[in-house]
């Protein structure tokens, strides 16, 4: 379980009232970050971002910009991204060919919002997206006021919002005012603050198995098991599709669900950016509470079957509810942090925070039956009119079949 770590520095108006704020790579606590590699600080930043921390956490009503790397500029995986989100920055490290400029007015057909980033100087490759993108960033501690009034002089041809960025000081700020900037951002405003979580980082094999089963379109079944023997990748796809469709009248609570309602086109996306962001950490199933953990999803599933046998997405909760019930042991996350990011719906809530509901009451059968409390066991079936002690004992050991089956697997593919 590893801390995750996200730097976001306001960008302000001409008011000084806050309208946006950067989303900056950080490996650590500390304000600071080496890049090695633009395309994994750009994926990491997005995923920390979406899958980790929550977009509604880290922007809050503001929009995000977030630097794009060339990379991910012509990846399908931007398109993971809701418009209506973020600021697309592109990096002044990117060459501006032709082709870039057809991906950006496509970029701009679909909704986004673009921003020329570190910008010094007005040559004929940044003249060619000056229609197309939205936003350009100047960088005003890299010039003498002389020279940002003839970038300013340059700009006012097209219709662009105009950004001084790494403004450092009072007097630097009042000259930039005047100038006419319309945006702020800089350490003389704000420096970046850092935005800590959890991070929940799922096994690459796995990612690459979905990946291949989504690429060519693989039943939804097959896509569903694999995920159901990750639960870090499970709470990784559900906090993405609650970030990303935070519009939707109802909660995302399986993982058919989240599937059905992402598609595998987005779905795609998601695991290639989730690849890019991969360090080749290895989480398996070895843990002993990730044993436990996948135990008590299937059993809860289980159970669900025989209470509802026709109800696959009563089923599906249920095995959501088992899983997640050990996930503040399993991350180091308190459990009412994991439901406020997930925005699961109200039975699995009910369920995991005080054993409450039907979901509820299998879950505190699970765990009298884990602990071999056989008195609270029986009390417990017999408020129960769909199922006994034998059914129980041979969902169990279901149960413990499957999830012994799925470590194996990843026990021989990790050898």
């Amino acid at each position: 379980m590893l801390n995750v770590f996200l730097g976001r520095q306001p960008i302000l108006n001409r008011k000084q009232n806050l309208v946006a704020y950067e989303l900056l790579f950080r490996a650590g606590s500390g304000n600071s970050a080496h890049i090695i590699n633009d395309v994994q600080a750009s994926a990491n930043v997005v995923i920390n971002a979406y899958g980790q921390l929550g977009i509604q956490r880290v922007l809050g009503r503001q929009r995000g910009f977030i630097n794009i790397s060339r990379e991910l500029l012509m990846s399908d995986t931007l398109l993971l991204l809701p418009a209506r989100h973020v600021v697309l920055e592109l990096l002044e490290s990117i060459s501006i060919t032709e082709e870039v400029v057809q991906r950006c007015l496509e970029l701009k057909r679909l909704g986004y919002r673009l921003a020329l980033d570190d910008v010094t100087q007005v040559d004929d490759q940044i003249r060619s997206l000056l229609p197309i993108v939205n936003v350009v960033k100047v960088d005003v501690l890299a010039l003498t006021d002389d020279e940002i009034e003839n970038v300013i002089e340059t700009l006012k041809n097209w219709r662009v919002t105009l950004l001084a960025e790494k403004v450092d000081n009072q007097a630097r700020a009042r000259a930039c005012m005047a100038m006419g900037f319309e945006l702020f951002q800089g350490y003389y405003f704000a420096k970046p603050e850092i935005v800590k979580g959890k991070q929940i980082e799922p096994a690459k094999l796995s990612l690459l198995e979905l990946l291949a089963l989504v690429t060519q379109d693989g039943e939804i079944d097959g896509v569903e098991q694999l995920l159901k023997r990750q639960p870090g990748l499970s709470y990784n796809l559900l906090r993405m599709v609650n970030s990303v469709a935070a519009s939707l009248p109802h909660k995302i609570g399986s993982i058919r669900q989240a599937v059905m309602v992402l598609g595998y086109r987005q779905l795609q996306r998601w695991v290639q950016l989730l690849l890019f962001a991969s360090n080749a950490s290895d989480g398996g199933m070895s843990n002993a509470l990730m044993q436990i953990a996948a135990v008590r999803g299937k059993l809860m599933e289980s159970i669900a079957a025989i209470d509802r046998p026709d109800d696959r997405n009563y089923q599906d909760r249920a095995f959501m509810t088992g899983i997640m019930s050990l996930l503040d042991a399993l991350f180091g996350i308190d459990i009412r942090q994991i439901v406020d990011k997930l925005q699961i719906p109200d039975e699995i809530i009910q369920a995991l925070l005080y054993r409450e509901g039907r979901f509820g009451q299998l879950l505190h059968l699970i765990e009298a039956s884990e602990k071999g409390d056989g008195a609270q066991v029986g009390a417990i079936l017999t408020e129960l009119d769909f199922l006994d002690m034998p059914s129980l004992r041979q969902a169990e050991l279901g149960a413990l079949k499957w999830a012994s089956h799925i470590n194996q697997q990843a026990s021989s593919t990790h050898k």
